[in-house]
């Protein structure tokens, strides 16, 4: 079968079983991932190197597994240390710290950095809730700004959601594609700030020009006030977000200058690499965040568990998202798309290269508009385009592009199907039309805004 309808087949399973038939993206993407298996060349059944007959879904479960293996470590891992900054209060610490350095007037700013750290390790939707009663009493305080507010945090806390790991998303688009983790963190920041501030002014700008009333939300008028003695410092709270991202980005920086060729490393360098490796980074992350945890609210070893097994019980539903999307991929380069795009794409590699990064950041743009959620946009459209890569050694360019394309691509046109417009919406007390001219108008704006500027980054400085 020609590869190009595999490909088409493959995404109308995924469509179709996420959007007409409300299944699960878990199942929808094994489904796609064992169907891709079965048209691909090969053969339904082979010959193993042990003399077995294997049939080619095994080859789906072990892709799940390799998948699982680079990415389950990680993702289990900041689930457990964004629960912790949440119930330890080191969140609330970066926030009224946050506050604090930039004042009330400059609550917007102050909201919107919030919003952009917190949503590293923290889910969008909790950053969402934690931050949102922040507003409405700034709003109290001031008399004015409430839209700002609300549009600053999402504006902060899509950005990194979207772009910086350890959020699954990210994660798993460097896992796929090729990309080294500390420059994807990197990248993924360094091009984040100036599209939060973008929001920023979009949200002073729609603030200016809408007035809509702050209604009552029940529970989420006041915030609840907390001694600040009750609260770890600010050092304290930080580290579980900056220790693996200091520790990942240290073996990055180091290697050309500690592994020389043909030179056995130090003893020193290879206990570096250890603890740089993202698997121990993220666990000794987790074990200072749970330090932090017990250190405020001394809780017995059963209550520790219980933090930690609740934290991993939304981690495992995204693991084995994760993981079905790695298999899928996995399926379609077994099934030569990347030959096929490659015959369709012939020709000068920085056009090439551009071409795939729009390829990219449609994929994603169609699957965020037809099934909603932007992590399964991301998995599904970088599956696909590591599926074309094989037949990309020309490629001219880094392949964090690649991963940004994908990324902003998955914000797209969010709109009544994406949980993320519920949550805004609700906790925000706005109607469905007014998330639309404030949310919807917010994403698709980062949207195009970082996708363009991800293209001229790519002609201008290529190799990063």
């Amino acid at each position: 079968m020609n590869p190009l309808i595999t490909l088409l087949i493959g995404m109308a399973i995924v469509i179709g079983m996420i959007v007409v038939l409300r299944i699960g993206a878990f199942l929808s993407l094994i489904t796609a991932a064992i169907v891709v298996s079965l048209l691909a060349p090969g053969g339904w059944v082979s010959l193993s190197e042990k003399g077995e007959w294997v049939t080619s879904v095994s080859d789906v479960a072990t892709a799940f597994g390799t998948t699982a293996g680079k990415i389950g470590i990680v993702i289990a891992a900041a689930t457990i240390i964004g629960k912790c900054l949440m119930e330890s209060g080191a969140a609330d610490r970066i926030v009224r710290a946050t506050l604090g350095f930039l004042g009330v007037k400059r609550g917007g700013l102050a909201l919107l950095s919030s919003g952009f750290v917190l949503s590293i390790p923290v889910f969008f939707d909790t950053v969402f809730y934690l931050l949102v009663p922040l507003a409405r009493s700034m709003y109290k305080r001031t008399g004015e700004g409430y839209t700002r507010y609300l549009v600053a945090i999402a504006a902060g806390a899509v950005i990194t959601h979207t772009l910086v790991p350890p959020t699954p998303g990210p994660l798993f688009m460097a896992e796929e594609l090729g990309i080294d983790l500390a420059t994807m963190i990197l990248a993924g920041a360094a091009v984040g700030i100036p599209c939060a501030l973008l929001g920023l002014a979009f949200a002073y700008w729609i603030d200016s020009k809408t007035d809509f009333p702050v209604r009552p939300m029940p529970g989420a008028e006041d915030v609840p006030e907390i001694d600040e003695d009750q609260l770890p410092g600010l050092f304290a709270s930080l580290l579980p977000i900056a220790l693996p991202v200091l520790l990942i980005a240290g073996v990055a920086f180091g290697r050309p200058f500690f592994e020389i060729e043909g030179q056995v490393p130090s003893t020193m360098w290879k206990i570096f690499l250890i603890f740089g490796d993202k698997n121990v980074a993220m666990l000794i992350s987790t074990f200072v965040a749970m330090g932090v945890y017990y250190r405020q609210h001394r809780p017995s070893l059963s209550q520790m568990g219980t933090v930690a097994e609740t934290a991993l019980k939304s981690g495992g539903l995204i693991i084995l998202i994760t993981s079905a999307g790695g298999a899928f991929g996995a399926m379609l380069q077994k099934a030569r798309v990347g030959d096929a795009v490659q015959e369709i794409f012939a020709g000068e590699a920085t056009t090439h290269a551009l071409l795939l990064m729009g390829i990219g950041y449609g994929l994603a743009f169609m699957m965020k508009i037809a099934q909603g959620s932007g992590t399964v946009a991301m998995i599904t459209a970088a599956s696909m385009l590591a599926s074309m890569l094989p037949a990309s050694a020309e490629l001219s360019i880094h392949p964090v592009y690649l991963a940004m394309s994908v990324g902003f691509g998955s914000l797209g046109l969010s709109w009544m199907n994406d949980s993320g417009f519920w949550v805004f919406s609700q906790m925000g007390g706005l109607t469905e039309w007014e998330s639309i001219r404030t949310w919807t108008a917010l994403l698709t704006l980062l949207s195009v805004y970082g996708f363009a500027m991800t293209c001229i980054l790519a002609t201008i400085f290529p190799a990063v």
